[in-house]
């Protein structure tokens, strides 16, 4: 009998416990400008140490000459806290290889909508309000601003943005909508992944008065007659846009059959001696098409 193949060990990207390491013997990859000690993440970082503590320990690896010493790779700004702090040991993670990237830049950044969950869970918990602002270095009307987030909100719209990065203000323009026109307006704004305050009020600029939550609006700098247009244009965007949304499916199925159907016909030499002899504008085109699927 046949022994089976035992699976491949999986590497490990850090040493299996943190380690407490002195200030002094870690060596930062580059040095922070005086813009960046003056900016807004670097005093919330301070505040949020000052705080509650380093919340996601640095990333370090072992230097390969000294493996007493070793090399910052994500967390420069919370190691330059701490050390003006006084501090003199973190509690940090040890890469097994120096992978030469900002840890930073592979980070999703979390959105408006989850932040706003996560200041009412920690609110639930017992959390004051207060300590909320100094640990986030933002003013307490800031923090009761997005504990409101998503009131006017209906849960539709809610869900189609709760990954995307969307400004504040965006979602105070979506509420003087219905909650039909929200979902519309936000399946819009996805559609073309614009998100921004300005397209936002258009989009409400847009509406007619009977979907808005207090009725007739008015708009600065335009009469009558062109709110009535925008409002037409609104409407015809959205008739096509949901008759294209109607038709991508049974498009992208044909598209995928039809271009699976060429890649089959060209990988027969005697269809493509044939092609290239008598129709080598068409074996081109074809060509061109398997090229294209390949890249996909």
């Amino acid at each position: 009998m046949k022994a089976s193949r035992s699976p491949a060990a999986v590497r490990h990207a850090f040493e299996n416990a943190s380690l407490r390491i002195p200030i002094a013997d870690i060596m930062p990859l580059r040095q922070l400008t005086p813009a960046i000690l003056k900016s807004v993440k670097y005093a919330q970082i301070a505040a949020s140490i000052a705080e509650i503590g380093i919340i996601e320990p640095p990333v370090v690896v072992r230097d390969k000459s000294d493996p007493d010493r070793f090399h910052l790779l994500d967390g420069h700004i919370r190691i330059d806290v701490l050390a003006k702090r006084g501090d003199i040991e973190v509690v940090c993670l040890v890469a097994m290889e120096d992978e030469a990237f900002t840890y930073n830049k592979r980070v999703s950044r979390i959105a408006i909508i989850q932040e706003h969950k996560m200041i009412l869970m920690a609110i639930e918990k017992g959390v004051p309000e207060e300590r909320l602002a100094r640990a986030l270095n933002v003013n307490i009307a800031s923090i009761r601003h997005k504990k409101s987030l998503l009131e006017g909100i209906c849960p539709e719209a809610a869900d189609l943005l709760k990954d995307k990065h969307v400004p504040i203000n965006t979602i105070s323009e979506l509420k003087k909508l219905k909650s039909v026109r929200q979902i519309e307006a936000v399946q819009l704004m996805i559609a073309m992944n614009k998100y921004t305050i300005s397209y936002a009020r258009s989009l409400v600029a847009a509406t007619p008065d009977s979907q808005l939550v207090r009725g007739k609006k008015g708009m600065k700098g335009l009469s009558a007659h062109q709110i009535e247009l925008m409002e037409n244009e609104s409407a015809s965007l959205d008739r096509e846009f949901k008759t294209i949304e109607q038709d991508y499916g049974t498009d992208h199925l044909e598209l995928v059959l039809a271009t699976g159907y060429v890649a089959r016909l060209l990988g027969s030499a005697r269809i493509v001696r044939h092609l290239a002899q008598h129709h080598p504008d068409i074996f081109s085109e074809f060509q061109k098409i398997v090229e294209l699927q390949k890249a996909a």
